[in-house]
């Protein structure tokens, strides 16, 4: 059976055993020495959640759907359980894209915590056990999206996730963030004063990932590590020497560990600083180029500024959705690529739509046969 039609009946799987021990065997079992290689010719097609435009977020069947549409990477939010199992979910609340409002067991469970200086309340992951959380099913956050899937998925957890990337019929790589690192180390304890950090390393050395940006091992098990906190990122340079991406908000949203301006971390003292522990940014878009009543302005000078420093630039989120597309790309997304990819010039895009990136791509600058 061909991998394109594997998928379909794999979400249907997926469906019928979302009850049941997870369906992903760790460590992967699956031995396949003659896999396709990464292509490394063009801008890197960097699955944000998975293919989340059509599947709810960091599911199983979303990752399993991006890589069946041509996703070169798999990115993930990393964040724990409070028994320190490290799972794949975006907010530290479970509020908005899970159905923990219909399992009256958990309604006391309510809290508010500071998170990145703000007073947050709802049901955070870190007051959660595993056990717990895979009770749980997750749905689509915006509602304009597709919501028959609402409900039939589990949470996955890191080494579930990253089986999904090994079990690919071809390599696909992944991309992990150590997610709100400062809440998660302030809440979860792990034996002999390990850090969240720690842990994070630990499950990518326990799975292979190793060695620097194009080395023979990092070509056989591609991943990059995505953090908003500096700290994290320099403190993780101890540990591996796997690539590292400094994530940059909004210019409004200081970093969450530094409290450092936006302007402060894309100076080019500090991206002379940042040099030293990673291979590249991933600024959210709208600061590269700045928008106006929903049309671009002058573009800044940060990604020649960071191609200058041998960084790469990999901009989020692009979503096809009209709501989210500027004006002047006519409601088209294949415009809005054309315009990141060739006048821009970003080494990698994350989006929620692997596979109109993918054709876009395949048609444009199609991979040698």
């Amino acid at each position: 059976m061909s991998f394109r039609g594997f998928v379909p009946l794999l979400c249907l799987s997926l469906v019928a055993a979302c009850a049941a021990r997870p369906f992903y065997p760790l460590p992967s079992k699956i031995v396949n020495q003659n896999r396709q290689p990464l292509q490394t010719s063009r801008p890197y097609n960097i699955a944000h959640r998975g293919s989340n435009g059509e599947i709810p977020e960091e599911t199983a069947a979303a990752y399993m759907r991006a890589i069946e549409e041509g996703a070169d990477f798999i990115e993930t939010d990393i964040l724990s359980s409070k028994d320190g199992v490290l799972i794949c979910f975006h907010d530290v609340t479970l509020d908005e894209t899970t159905d923990v409002a219909d399992h009256k067991v958990f309604a006391n469970r309510k809290r508010t915590y500071e998170v990145q200086g703000v007073n947050t309340t709802g049901l955070f992951i870190v007051d959660f056990t595993l056990e717990e959380l895979k009770k749980l099913r997750v749905k689509q956050r915006y509602k304009f999206r597709d919501q028959q899937y609402n409900g039939k998925f589990q949470i996955i957890t890191f080494e579930e996730f990253i089986s999904i990337a090994l079990d690919a019929p071809r390599v696909v790589g992944i991309y992990p963030e150590i997610k709100n690192p400062v809440l998660i180390n302030q809440h979860v304890k792990w034996p002999n004063g390990k850090r969240f950090e720690d842990k994070f390393v630990e499950t990518l050395k326990k799975y292979g990932y190793k060695g620097s940006y194009m080395s023979k091992d990092w070509l056989e098990k591609p991943v990059f590590i995505q953090s908003f906190a500096p700290t994290s990122l320099v403190y993780i340079s101890n540990l591996t020497d796997s690539p590292r991406i400094f994530l940059i908000d909004d210019v409004t949203i200081p970093t969450q560990d530094t409290n450092q301006s936006y302007w402060e971390i894309t100076s080019d003292k500090y991206l002379d600083f940042i040099k030293e522990y990673v291979v590249g940014i991933g600024p959210w878009k709208d600061t590269v180029v700045p928008v106006k009543d929903n049309y671009l302005q002058v573009p800044t000078d940060l990604v020649a500024r960071a191609h200058a420093w041998d960084l790469q630039v990999h901009p989020y989120t692009y979503r096809d959705e009209n709501s989210f597309l500027h004006f002047d790309f006519h409601q088209d997304p294949y415009q809005e690529y054309d315009y990141w990819l060739n006048k821009i010039g970003v080494d990698g895009l994350f989006t929620d739509f692997t596979g109109s990136l993918h054709n876009f791509q395949e048609w444009t600058s199609p991979l040698p046969k």
